[in-house]
């Protein structure tokens, strides 16, 4: 991404918060989302509900650790509502601490003006109206660890805490910065594989692990790109999570525990970035709205006299009674009980000990510590007193939560088998493709080529996005022997109208696999279709164009394929190509930078559209690609 003046280098306790407050604002507005996509390990729709009190619990405490530090004297909801991308119709203190969901509003912003709301407030300010902003982000990070490992929720909210504790293992003083922040999904990701007894991939740990190898391998030093490039992983090995599990193939759905980590980075972005990515919304079509009713009964304390007279309850060491009922019924031999507990006063080898009687009881077993003397246990399994007599043995429990758990037998029926596969040219621009689902073929592309790569999909239903790799008669014959059957399964092939990599992108981004394949097909193509595409490239030789002569060197300015403007200048040929295509219109420019393009080049065309276009927002990638100097998407 082009660099973005006024991006954060380090995160100080402050800015925790209100990462936080994000994470709350952005789990709050996919609940429903997440909660949908909940079939593994039980398909019981409440990840996004678990996920949404586990960092509720940790943002209480950062804010009170805030508070007692005398850092902050409460909230700044227009500068949250200004990272998330929101209107602004929304406080933090109401969003934070209640219960309803809002509608998610998905924006892209322009990256030379920064990102702020609509009555100027930046995200990015460190001191407003007079607050102090030198609270330790070390400190803010434990708090928020050691609540968050106390009020996990559910299997998913134990993961979330341990993300937490790897945050504050890393940074312990100071603030948050790039290199700590590899260091810290590094340490989450360690954490969490060593708490579970039986580690399953594509789930969250996958995801998270994911996530720290992209943020190792991002060669920037900046903390919004290590963050990005973090969050993009995160986003490329969600998508992956069917193939690597599945119940998750069979349901038609991504990972919802993953769904939810991702909520949590790209928060994290916008704290460090001024803007959050734009995702795609992950619909499950193997669940029906009408078969999973929320439940509510943890929200409302009942008498001690109501609790005697009703079967199935277990009262915490606070007395409040514990209970989830579900509506639907699932096989009687699958784990009946979620049981949880907090330890203390207890040994590493105690713990490992437990984890290990735990795991012969059920499964889903996950015990992680806060950094400190705290512990947290979980796992699903028939026998829920068996399960808490191993904690007995193991140390002081509290907080002991017993929840029915059932199986919602529609969540695992099957829905649609479709993949993605995009042609690409350049390490970045094959990123960005793969971080968005596709599958990419890079390279020398052959029709032969295209086609072995087809029939190397696993999905029935393969959308293919060529983006001008090869020609349309080629395109048809790839087409056709491709449905023909003669691979190792008869499919279904689409091939989608995207001649540049630009009109691919903007077809990605309005996938939806929720859709039968024609529709998605369609939308797709709509988008490309809608995506006027140009290219600037310096001229290898001397040669006749439609516009005149052009000598080795001249910058060409493409419109498709038709050379439209030719200069010995390349960087005054971008901008008068720049100059026409935007006088027929456009709100959006996306600009793809090749592999010899200057650092400048980028800046210098976004500087020059927001002054002689105002209101057009721009967004820069680095491509890689050979051949273009710049792809040049407008929509």
């Amino acid at each position: 991404m082009v660099t973005v003046p006024g991006v954060r280098e380090v995160l100080d306790g402050s800015a925790m918060v209100r990462w936080g407050q994000l994470c709350l604002l952005g789990l709050e507005r996919h609940r429903e989302e997440i909660n949908a996509l909940n079939v593994f390990p039980v398909a019981d729709a409440d990840t996004g509900t678990n996920l949404l009190a586990t960092m509720r619990a940790a943002v209480t405490a950062a804010e009170d650790a805030l508070a007692a530090a005398g850092s902050c004297g409460g909230t700044d909801p227009d500068s949250v509502d200004s990272a998330a991308g929101t209107d602004g119709d929304t406080g933090i203190t109401d969003g934070a601490r209640h219960d309803g969901s809002g509608g998610d509003a998905a924006t892209r912003r322009d990256v030379s003006s920064g990102v702020g709301d609509v009555s100027g407030h930046d995200v990015r300010s460190d001191s407003r109206q007079g607050r102090p902003t030198g609270a330790d982000a070390g400190g803010v990070l434990a708090a928020m660890a050691r609540a968050g490992t106390a009020g996990a929720r559910g299997n998913s909210g134990i993961i979330l805490s341990q993300v937490l504790r790897g945050l504050a293992e890393a940074v312990r003083s100071g603030p948050l910065t790039a290199q700590n922040l590899r260091a810290a999904l590094r340490r989450a990701a360690v954490l969490v594989r060593g708490a579970l007894s039986n580690p399953v991939e594509g789930t969250m740990l996958s995801v998270l692990e994911a996530a720290a190898e992209r943020a190792a391998d991002c060669p920037d030093t900046d903390l919004a790109e290590v963050a990005r490039a973090a969050a993009d992983g995160a986003c490329k090995a969600l998508g992956d999570t069917p193939s690597q599990l599945g119940v998750l193939r069979a349901a038609g759905v991504v990972d919802a525990g993953a769904r939810g980590l991702l909520v949590v980075l790209d928060a994290l972005v916008a704290v460090s970035a001024g803007q959050a990515p734009v995702r795609q919304e992950y619909r499950s079509s193997g669940v029906s709205e009408s078969t999973v009713r929320p439940t509510t009964s943890d929200d409302v304390p009942e008498s001690s006299a109501q609790q005697e007279h009703r079967p199935g309850m277990v009262a915490d060491k606070s007395g409040s009674p514990v209970r989830h009922e579900h509506s639907v019924t699932g096989d009687p031999t699958v784990p009946q009980y979620e049981v949880m507990y907090l330890l203390s006063g207890t040994t590493v080898s105690r713990i490992d000990e437990l984890r290990e009687h735990l795991a012969l009881l059920g499964d889903s077993v996950v015990v992680v510590g806060d950094g400190g003397d705290g512990w947290s246990a979980h796992v699903h399994c028939a026998d829920a007193g068996a399960a808490v007599e191993a904690g007995l043995v193991a140390g002081a429990l509290s907080r002991i939560r017993i929840e029915g758990l059932t199986v919602n037998p529609l969540a695992a029926q099957g829905s649609t088998d479709r993949g993605i596969l995009a042609v690409a040219a350049g390490a970045g621009a094959a990123r960005l493709f793969e971080d968005s689902g596709a599958t990419v073929l890079d390279g020398e592309v052959t029709a032969e080529a295209l086609l072995a790569a087809i029939r190397r999909m696993p999905q029935r239903e393969v959308l293919v996005l060529p983006n001008g790799a090869l020609a349309a008669h080629e395109l048809v014959a790839v087409g056709m022997a491709a449905r023909s059957g003669a691979g190792a399964v008869p499919r279904e092939v689409l091939m989608l109208p995207s001649g540049s990599m630009v009109q691919g992108l903007a077809a990605l981004a309005v996938h939806d696999g929720g859709r039968i394949a024609v529709d998605d097909a369609f939308a797709m193509s709509e988008a490309a279709a809608g995506t006027r595409w140009g290219a600037l490239r310096v001229a290898p030789e001397r040669a006749l164009t439609i516009v005149g002569t052009c000598d080795r060197g001249d910058g060409l300015g493409l419109v498709g394929n038709d050379v439209v403007v030719i200069d010995p200048d390349p960087h005054a040929a971008a901008c008068t190509l720049l100059d026409r295509m935007l006088g027929l219109g456009g709100e959006l420019v996306t600009l793809l930078l090749g592999a010899d393009a200057s650092d400048e080049l980028g800046r210098d065309l976004a500087e020059h559209i927001t002054a002689t276009f105002p209101g057009v927002e721009v967004v820069a990638y680095l491509g890689g690609q050979s051949v273009d100097l710049v792809q040049i998407g407008v929509e």
